[in-house]
């Protein structure tokens, strides 16, 4: 297995807990909150696919799905389309409602379908190419693609352990 296959793999796991923690969800268990400060399914999914889109676009030279195939309007939520969830006060985060889960799982696959594309056509050395010298040491795409998994999972981690609360509930 080479590295390209490597990530795409562990691509694919995000997708995997993403669509188990969130289909068949009813709106409800979608914008429920555990407590007032907790993070719903919903929001969790959808700033882990924001994030995920803004880093693999930013580092492939390319403009965000959120903006290009018009999942900004479908959402049509009360922020700037920029807005990835980072920093997201109670308010704004009550704010990301969908009707089902569908908008949230096509978004997801959308960017995940670009993102595997992107992984795929890289060799070992394009891992080593800085996308980020804001930090030191500088961020290159090999650690920028570990961050974007590791925060993937971790969300996605968070929305199944929502999901079992409340089924549990």
């Amino acid at each position: 297995m080479n590295s390209a296959d490597m990530l795409a793999e562990a691509f694919d796991r995000v997708r995997e807990a993403v669509h188990a923690a969130a289909e068949g969800l009813s709106p409800d268990h979608l914008h429920a909150r555990l407590d007032e400060g907790a993070n719903p399914v919903a929001w969790l999914v959808w700033h882990l696919t924001r994030v995920q889109d803004d880093h693999i676009a930013d580092a492939a030279g390319a403009e965000q799905v959120w903006l290009t195939e018009g999942w900004a309007d479908r959402f049509a939520l009360p922020f700037d389309a920029a807005e990835t969830g980072y920093g997201h006060s109670g308010e704004e985060v009550a704010a990301v409602r969908v009707d089902s889960a569908a908008p949230l799982l096509g978004y997801y696959d959308a960017v995940h379908e670009r993102t595997v594309d992107f992984v795929r056509r890289l060799d070992g050395d394009a891992l080593d190419r800085v996308v980020d010298e804001a930090w030191s040491p500088p961020v290159t795409l090999g650690v920028r693609l570990v961050s974007v998994l590791a925060e993937g999972l971790q969300h996605a981690g968070q929305a199944a352990f929502v999901r079992g609360v409340l089924e549990r509930g």
